[in-house]
């Protein structure tokens, strides 16, 4: 069948002798005087007009043989010139001559003459044209499709998100990385403190405004409130901010692989995201941790994780709500930059090639990526130069332009090596058709943290420090920071 399928849409005969075509004239009738099967099909191709008609030996015929010729294909109707009986042996002599057909053969011309009969008979080219344009239009059909207006909001959310000079705090820690933030400074992990917490940077003054773009939630901070009772998302709205969600539910081991992961949450993420979307959020993001070391990441952890990632996109967009797509290619290791720019691009590719697939509304999405960047371990060290031009270098190789910004995630860098770099990449002497901007955690938090303390009475100081970071990135999202020379302290 996919034989027959190849001829129709080439225009030739699926009928081999050896290793190359036979003519369309050759081989007798039957004992009783009737014609043979190929010179039947014949007296029925030639009904239409020839124009319309694509016949063996034509250009379109030529070096098509499903059971591996390439010799053209001579005779037929084109070869030998004239009608009936006659024209069959004129067709014959060009070939191999005189042949039997092999049995697919003629199952092949029984279906050709079927098609050629009756409406379609003088215009068997139409029958073509119409399957192919059916064909087509059946692979390629969006369902369910997004409207107009649903992808006019999507848009527009994301280019608020990504405005010039705005980025993202990413206030998402779980309850368990939360653990680990606050057990640095000696303060309980407790629900109590991860409010006062959240609340010192979302009490921010109007100075934020120009630089952060969104917030991103937890589902605990999506639902908790300020001293005063005012929501946090509320606060996050009333400047201008828009509200985000992490969806996902951790990482999981990818079952037949070197210690690689997937990142579980699928199911009834449609529900969880319809009640976020009525709650406030308008953007959400989605984790995926693929790691580099001599045979990793795998070609399976890849793929399974771009079909997750382009999942999870197309169950947001579904209910109005920007996703942003984060594969994290991990820092450890002591894998070098051309290592890193070579897997970040791999994964990238793949990642685009699964969105597609789902046919996820790009103008619609943002990219949260790492940095390329040189292992932990690795003993070379790279200059801001040097990343932003790998980094770019990579994204242009991969991530369309129609994607309206990139938000990178800060992968373990200072608080300073993440602005720094960023400025970079906003300074590299390559075209950028993206926004390329922060989607920051500690990297806009660690002094913060340090500066509080978990007393209420460092409260503002904190805020102070989370301000100063913000201002800082949003400059650097500009090509605009010229740096503080502090490169210490681990984000």
């Amino acid at each position: 069948m996919a034989q027959w399928s190849a001829w129709l849409a080439g225009g030739g005969l699926p009928m081999t002798r050896g290793d190359s075509a036979v003519s369309l004239g050759g081989g007798r009738g039957g004992t009783d005087g009737s014609p043979s099967p190929a010179r039947r099909c014949k007296r029925v191709i030639q009904r239409g007009p020839q124009p319309g008609i694509v016949t063996l030996g034509s250009p379109a015929a030529r070096g098509l043989s499903p059971a591996g010729g390439t010799t053209p294909v001579g005779g037929g109707a084109e070869a030998g010139g004239g009608s009936g009986r006659r024209r069959g042996r004129a067709g014959a002599g060009h070939g191999a001559g005189p042949a039997r057909c092999r049995p697919a053969g003629h199952v092949a011309l029984r279906h050709r003459s079927h098609i050629y009969r009756g409406a379609r008979a003088r215009s068997p080219q139409s029958v073509l044209v119409a399957a192919a344009r059916h064909a087509t239009a059946t692979m390629t059909h969006q369902h369910p499709a997004l409207t107009a207006e649903q992808k006019k909001e999507l848009s527009d959310i994301a280019q608020r998100i990504v405005a010039p000079g705005k980025g993202i705090l990413a206030a998402d820690e779980s309850v368990g990385s939360m653990a680990k933030r606050l057990n640095q400074i000696g303060v309980e992990n407790t629900e109590e403190n991860r409010r006062l917490y959240r609340q010192i940077l979302f009490s921010a003054d109007s100075r934020v405004k120009k630089c952060i773009g969104g917030v991103i939630f937890f589902h605990e901070t999506m639902y908790q409130k300020a001293d005063d009772g005012t929501p946090f998302v509320q606060m996050i709205k009333d400047k201008g901010i828009v509200v985000g969600i992490k969806v996902d539910k951790g990482v999981v081991p990818l079952a037949g692989t070197d210690g690689e992961t997937t990142t579980q949450g699928l199911d009834g993420l449609w529900e969880r995201c319809a009640q976020y979307k009525k709650d406030g959020a308008d953007f959400a993001k989605w984790r995926c941790v693929l790691k580099i070391s001599e045979h990793t990441p795998s070609a399976l952890a890849i793929m399974e994780n771009a079909n997750v990632l382009a999942r999870y996109a197309s169950i947001c967009q579904q209910n109005g709500i920007v996703p942003i797509v984060e594969p994290e290619i991990l820092p450890d290791g002591d894998h070098d930059l051309k290592r890193c720019q070579y897997v970040t691009e791999k994964v990238l590719a793949a990642v685009y090639k699964a969105l597609s697939d789902h046919h996820i509304y790009l103008e619609g999405t943002l990219l949260k990526p790492n940095m390329v960047t040189p292992g932990h371990s690795c003993p070379t060290k790279y200059s801001p130069e040097e990343i932003a031009m790998a980094t770019v270098t990579a994204l242009r190789r991969t991530v369309p332009p129609a994607v309206p910004g990139v938000t990178f995630l800060s992968g373990g860098q200072s608080e300073e090596e993440a602005s720094i770099n960023l400025n970079a990449i906003n300074t590299c002497p390559l075209v950028r058709p993206w926004a390329l901007t922060f989607s920051y955690g500690r990297a806009l938090q660690a002094s913060a943290l340090s500066a509080w303390r978990g007393q209420k009475d460092n409260a503002e100081a904190a805020t102070e420090e989370f301000v100063k970071r913000a201002e800082v990135n949003g400059l650097a999202a500009l090509g605009k920071y010229e740096g503080s020379g502090d490169n210490s302290g681990a984000a």
